[in-house]
């Protein structure tokens, strides 16, 4: 029977009440994330990485890691495109077969059987022969170990380059909170998927994250940063709109330029033929590797890649991609004619994975940069409410991403991304009329 009280009331479990009340409250104002509980979680995630990715590496044979794929996996891509375009035969590299006969001679010491060897295939503009070639003049390891160090320093330095815009504006830290955030930035569990691909998602992290942090600092060196960005241009294609919308031409125009010498310098070097060659692999790319999602639904963080693991149609994918590319323009247009703010910067890399059908979890770290320039603008304005959880939760979304698509059945990595586009939308707009208001 149910308690009476003198008055009575029946008597309620106030007590499990009351710890829901507390955990709701804890979530909406981020107070369970105590900074001993992230030093904690942080340590003990990067630790159980870097193990990951050692045993990984040094429990194979030769050049091949323990599951049998090149160390690096992704990186004999971009490394046996280098050797065939140091020949002179970058065009074949847009040849399957032909790369794919590169990769088994490179790696054949560790192979029973060269069939066995998985494919990695050379899906770039020919722009990116620049760094392939100049990699391929060193041995394997080393060229992979300084390929990873060389653009995870370029990653680091623009993030520190966005701590730094913090405290020029009014950002009120300790020289302590400042290594902290930079070794959060480190253990960004993107860093992890990345290394143990051989990716190049610390390049593009760091030229996205430098090309908007020096927009109004130094805008011709901020363009040049975008410039670079033609090596994987689905995952830049945004960022002329928001140069137009927020009228930075001169950044706008030392991209161009940059693209203009990268373009003239691969023309120089490797010759006309990579060029017509790229274009006509784009449809073998296009079919195989997106429509047939031969790589794997899960592994591709797309509204496209959501859409056919759910067994929808190319057809009705690439319209729900296209609805959700138009939507994010839309915004960033809009957003970004009040300037370069810390949520239109933070939108500005969520939309450019948002925007692309094919961006894998490791190209997740272009969410780097939004979350700092977020948490920067938090800590200056204050954090508004459950932005500090929705924060912690983005950070770890790069380490869940796949399973998560793979076992659940659950795009968290496109939900999650389009959950925090709209909060730095909704962010940026209040602030565009906060300002129109004073």
């Amino acid at each position: 029977m149910e308690r009476i009280s003198e008055q009575n009331q029946p008597i309620r479990p106030a007590t499990a009440l009351t710890a829901g009340q507390s955990i709701g409250r804890a979530v909406r104002n981020g107070g369970w994330l105590t900074a001993e509980r992230l030093r904690v979680y942080v340590g003990l995630l990067s630790a159980a990485s870097l193990i990951g990715v050692l045993i990984l590496w040094l429990s194979g044979s030769g050049l091949l890691d323990n599951a049998g794929r090149p160390i690096g996996t992704d990186f004999a891509n971009p490394y046996s495109a280098g050797l065939m375009a140091q020949r002179g035969d970058a065009a074949a590299a847009y040849d399957y077969a032909t790369q794919y006969r590169e990769q088994q001679a490179l790696f054949a010491a560790g192979l029973d059987d060269p069939d066995d060897l998985p494919f990695y295939g050379w899906h770039y503009p020919p722009v990116f022969f620049l760094a392939a070639a100049t990699l391929a003049t060193l041995p394997y390891i080393p060229a992979l170990l300084i390929w990873l160090a060389s653009t995870f320093a370029l990653y680091l330095a623009a993030m520190r380059a966005i701590i730094a815009n913090g405290a020029a504006n009014g950002m009120n830290g300790s020289l302590a909170e400042m290594r902290g955030a930079l070794l959060l930035a480190a253990a960004f569990p993107a860093t992890f998927v990345t290394v143990a691909h051989g990716q190049n998602a610390f390049l593009t992290a760091g030229c996205l994250a430098f090309g908007l942090a020096l927009l109004e600092r130094r805008p011709w060196l901020a363009g040049i940063f975008i410039g670079l960005l033609c090596y994987k241009p689905h995952l830049g294609a945004v960022l002329p709109l928001v140069l137009i919308a927020g009228g930075y031409w001169r950044s706008f125009f030392s991209a161009g330029v940059t693209v203009a010498l990268l373009c003239l310098a691969t023309l120089m070097l490797f010759g006309i033929e990579p060029w017509p060659a790229f274009l006509e692999s784009r449809t073998v790319t296009r079919t195989i590797v997106l429509e047939d999602v031969s790589t794997g639904w899960f592994k591709i963080q797309s509204a496209f890649s959501a859409v056919r693991g759910f067994g929808g149609p190319v057809a009705l994918a690439y319209g729900v991609q296209a609805i959700v590319a138009g939507g994010v323009l839309i915004a960033l247009g809009w957003l970004w004619r009040g300037g370069a703010t810390p949520a239109s910067m933070a939108a500005a890399c969520i939309g450019s994975a948002l925007i692309t059908p094919y961006i894998l979890d490791y190209d997740l770290m272009v969410l780097a940069p939004a979350v700092a320039f977020l948490a920067l603008c938090g800590r200056v304005k204050g954090f508004q409410p459950y932005e500090i959880s929705l924060l912690a939760f983005m950070w770890l979304l790069p380490l869940i991403a796949r399973p998560v698509a793979q076992y659940a059945h659950i795009p968290i990595g496109l939900i999650g991304m389009l959950v925090l586009f709209g909060f730095a939308v909704r962010l940026g707009l209040n602030e565009m009329r906060q300002t129109a208001a004073a």
